[in-house]
């Protein structure tokens, strides 16, 4: 069983920044992309960034191109989201993935909604907010 343990969220103000980190335990060498997803109340959850563990090729939504990057450290099994430029409508718990059978590539699908139980694993959510 892979624990995922996300740190770093916060407030800040608009124009600000924040970086996230989640650390993997466990098996964690078995996962093919880790990510971020986020969901902010009464919206549907979002796909925000993925990095793969083997090529290192990632995926970023629209809403965050430009302005977010990710970065892995394998040998440490940690992702960390760099956030830059924060807005209002970032304000979200943001939840590290971790996925055992999909690239990110998938992400690209409006389909993909995160790692499905048993072939993967969340982490328990950090709250992130961005005050106007």
């Amino acid at each position: 069983q892979v624990q995922l343990v996300e740190s770093g969220g916060g407030l800040v103000q608009a124009g600000g920044s924040l970086r996230l980190s989640c650390a993997a335990s466990g098996r964690a060498s078995s996962f093919y992309s880790m990510g971020w997803f986020r969901q902010a109340p009464g919206k549907e959850r979002e796909g925000v960034s993925c990095i793969s563990t083997t090529d290192g090729s990632t995926y970023y939504a629209d809403s965050v191109k430009g302005r977010f990057t990710i970065s892995r450290d394998n040998a440490k099994n940690t992702v960390r989201l760099q956030m830059s430029s924060l807005k209002p409508e970032d304000t979200a718990i943001y939840y590290c993935t971790a996925d055992l059978v999909v690239e990110c590539d998938a992400w690209e699908d409006d389909d993909y909604v995160g790692p499905v139980r048993g072939f993967g694993s969340w982490g328990q959510g950090t709250q992130v907010t961005v005050s106007s």
